[in-house]
């Protein structure tokens, strides 16, 4: 026996197509993420998951990739948790910023390192930054000292595993099939996490948008039964899924 989790990065973001770093900015689903989403469904259905449970981000365009796939598999039904800790990365001050201007203006190998070091965030978030994502009121409720104002992904790992492993694992336990839709960072964070992937590694794993990836774990261990390329787990055509990749990695990876 074992664990069944699926993990699914939602679907093209409008802020994705306009090339900007988005991070815990509210933005939805662009017509081709729309379309994502929707065939992520038809992905899963076709290889059979028989999903119970879904986790996503409190984040519209997580949502709104697991209601398309749901919808499109005949589950909108399913019991849905939703958890600021799901969240994408906190972009901190570039949120909001042109990617490519933003590497002209503090020089590409900076950006790079705040986009792709394991543990340099980015500058925190500044009072005059127009896409401050902190006041909104999904967020009211969480202390100011967690709250953040700008993450680098070994951050990330320290705000997800709490909730991997008091929100997601109980339910694997419960011997229920998981999705969790989320973000490209906190998706990397806890597959960092499952495959035991190294801080210096870590950086150059690309997960394509829609694409879902699925985990068979150890019951006792809640890690992959057997190891591999996070990649080789991905449903669809092999030859697609790595354009894919390929295409976010040639961006900076805003969310």
């Amino acid at each position: 026996m074992s664990a069944t989790l699926v993990l699914l990065r939602h679907g093209q973001s409008t802020w994705n197509a306009e090339n900007l770093f988005t991070g815990w900015w509210d933005c939805p689903l662009s017509e081709l993420g729309a379309a994502e989403a929707t065939e992520s469904g038809r992905l899963m259905a076709d290889a059979g998951l028989a999903l119970d449970v879904v986790h996503t981000s409190l984040q519209t365009r997580a949502i709104r990739t697991a209601e398309l796939a749901l919808a499109e598999m005949g589950l909108s039904w399913l019991p849905v948790r939703r958890h600021w800790r799901l969240n994408e990365r906190h972009y901190g001050d570039l949120t909001g910023r042109d990617k490519a201007q933003t590497a002209e203006r503090y020089g590409e190998d900076q950006v790079f390192t705040w986009r792709r070091s394991y543990d340099v965030p980015p500058p925190p978030i500044s009072d005059d930054n127009g896409h401050d994502p902190n006041g909104d009121r999904r967020y009211a409720e969480l202390p100011p000292d967690v709250l953040p104002a700008s993450e680098c992904l070994a951050d990330v790992v320290d705000r997800m595993l709490p909730y991997w492993f008091d929100g997601i694992v109980p339910d694997l336990a419960a011997g229920r099939t998981v999705l969790v839709a989320a973000h490209g960072n906190s998706l990397r964070a806890l597959v960092k996490h499952l495959d035991g992937i190294s801080d210096d590694a870590i950086s150059g794993l690309n997960i394509p948008t829609g694409v879902p990836l699925v985990y068979e774990l150890d019951p006792t261990t809640m890690r992959p039964a057997e190891p591999g390329d996070p990649l080789a787990r991905s449903l669809g055509d092999p030859e697609a899924v790595a354009r894919a990749a390929a295409a976010v990695a040639a961006q900076a990876q805003g969310g």
